[in-house]
């Protein structure tokens, strides 16, 4: 079994939040990237776009989700689904820290996937 710990002190202020890639991770052979991600109160991630599919999963707290000008609320336990190009942020409007995990991938990551498991089943 391997670990990949997560280093709260060490997270990187990037994109409105604070975060630490966990994944592409050289052992774990996965078709997508992720990243833990703390919004905290009174903050917002950087509203953006972009060409991959994703997923947030909350894991702590209450925060809104703001995407093609529609607002949800989103608390742990939630899972959000975004499609390629569709505008998106995450707005803290609590006095606690959120934290969620957010997954991306898209069809070239899932090629280069592809070739690696199949190299690994030859």
């Amino acid at each position: 079994m391997l670990t990949q710990p997560l280093d709260r002190e060490g997270l990187t202020h990037e994109n409105g939040l604070d975060a630490q890639r966990l994944l592409p991770w050289p052992e774990l052979n996965a078709p997508f990237e992720g990243s833990w991600c703390v919004i905290r109160p009174g903050t917002a991630s950087t509203a953006h776009a972009h060409h991959e599919y994703e997923i947030f999963i909350a894991v702590a707290g209450t925060a809104v989700l703001e995407s093609q000008g529609v607002r949800k609320p989103f608390t742990t336990g939630d899972i959000v689904h975004f499609t390629p190009g569709s505008d998106h942020r995450v707005i803290n409007e609590s006095d606690e820290d959120f934290e969620m995990y957010s997954v991306w991938w898209d069809l070239d990551m899932t090629q280069r996937f592809a070739a690696r498991h199949q190299g690994v089943q030859a």
